[in-house]
């Protein structure tokens, strides 16, 4: 009889002991704890692709610039809910030089993580029209972010968009749009978990029907630069960072500091409101608030609320990041161009052992390799998938927990290093073997 990896007895057995009738429910982090127990009580190392977290060391000149500003005094100060001054104006340089357009250093707001940032924007564009209260996530998707809805109470709704990509976007979010509820779009860019890029018509379209039906676009660009098809790393030289800010007039986008420049634990993300809605006033914020204009609102209402600011020392570390990659000092690109080659490699052992590529296009096009990538296996639900693996010493996260509407799951392949690739090979030709 064919072995598996794992005794499956005590797999099994593990995920009952934590809670799980099903392993596909379990969220990104109780996946983490189930595969530290299984490891634990097994002595075998997994291959892990269940978490999204920096596999490379913090940008050298951030942890320097932070320890600067440490050993300047800046702990015993509390820092501006804004962001310091000094921080501002190079978020602002950076979006010019790296997107391609103009926003103040007022709507460049540093936040506990994109996390926060994401909270406080769906907290405030929820009160900010009664009429206009739910938001249309563009999926698949990071999950967390409609937990984030669900622990606010505010409502969403949700597609798939890889059966309607290109031109057939329009009709599809426009059937969403004309009913009249809906208060804001939400998507990242490349996307958490798929890895498929919105395209500079995919992205017009969203902007165009955003102005019509006049709701706020919100870009998640958690893994900025990281289409590796196109190099970004030239400070004010095309080509630039796909975007919608390129084409809408409302809209917020959150550029985070954990992937593009390894700085997860530090906790900064950086939350960009354009100049139109940073003074676009919504009297219906009166009801909650002390202001009725966006940005004020946002800075003084919600995000002092929620924390008071951003940790001082980090949003030091960050604007000399920053600055170097504005200077051309850094290249960030570069330094994380190694996630793409990864990703090839560990492809390639999937794709040889019978799995398939349940997101494998933008439009006409390969998918970019990256920090992300999704597999199938014939025959097998997104859970089945995800248990069948851990038999063998491979963890994920089951897309069903992402709003995809396909089999699979999503592997990241930030923590698996190179050395171990060929092991992933082995345990996914004993995989194929036992259930071919």
């Amino acid at each position: 009889m064919k072995a598996t990896v794992i005794d499956k007895e005590l797999v099994d057995k593990t995920i009952r002991d934590n809670g799980f009738k099903n392993v596909g429910d379990a969220s990104i982090r109780e996946v983490q704890k189930l595969i530290n127990d299984i490891e634990q009580a097994s002595g075998k190392k997994f291959i892990r692709m269940e978490m999204g977290i920096p596999g490379l060391p913090a940008a050298k000149i951030g942890v320097e610039s932070q320890v600067k500003a440490l050993e300047s005094g800046v702990a015993a100060i509390y820092p501006p809910v804004g962001g310091i001054p000094e921080l501002k104006p190079e978020i602002s340089r950076f979006v010019k030089n790296f997107i391609g357009v103009d926003v103040s250093a007022a709507g460049c707001i540093p936040t506990v993580g994109s996390m926060q940032g994401t909270l406080a924007a769906f907290l405030t564009i929820g009160h900010a029209r009664k009429d206009k209260n739910t938001t249309l996530f563009i999926d698949p998707g990071f999950a967390v972010h409609k937990h984030q809805h669900k622990c606010l109470g505010v409502p969403f709704e949700s597609f798939d968009v890889y059966n309607f990509r290109g031109e057939k976007l329009r009709e599809k979010l426009e059937s969403y749009l004309k009913k009249g509820n809906i208060s804001s779009i939400f998507y990242s860019n490349p996307n958490n978990p798929s890895w498929i890029c919105l395209t500079d018509e995919e992205l017009r379209i969203i902007a165009d029907l955003a102005r019509k039906y006049d709701v706020i676009v919100m870009e998640d660009l958690a893994y900025f630069g990281m289409d590796f098809r196109q190099d970004i790393s030239t400070p004010g030289v095309p080509p630039y960072q796909p975007s919608v800010a390129q084409y809408a007039d409302n809209y917020i986008l959150f550029i985070s500091s954990s992937k593009a420049f390894s700085y997860a634990g530090e906790r900064l993300g950086m939350m960009v409101i354009s100049d139109k809605l940073y003074h676009k006033e919504f009297p219906d914020l009166s009801t909650y608030y002390n202001s009725i204009q966006f940005g004020h609102t946002m800075i003084f209402g919600t995000l002092y609320c929620l924390s008071s600011g951003t940790t001082h020392s980090v949003q030091h570390a960050m604007m000399g990041i920053l600055k170097a990659c504005n200077e051309g000092r850094y290249n960030f690109v570069k330094e994380t161009r190694i996630y793409g080659e990864k990703a090839r490699a560990m492809k390639k052992h999937f794709l040889d052992n019978g799995f398939f590529l349940p997101y494998d296009k933008d439009v006409d096009k390969d998918l970019s390799d990256g920090f992300y990538f999704t597999v199938g296996y014939p025959g097998m639900t997104s859970d089945e998938l995800l248990h069948n693996l851990i038999y063998f010493g491979v963890s994920a996260i089951s897309l069903g927990s992402t709003g995809s509407e396909r089999s699979g799951i999503r592997a990241c392949v930030s923590l698996v290093p190179v050395e171990d690739i060929p092991e992933l090979g082995v345990r996914l030709k004993a995989f194929h073997e036992y259930f071919a």
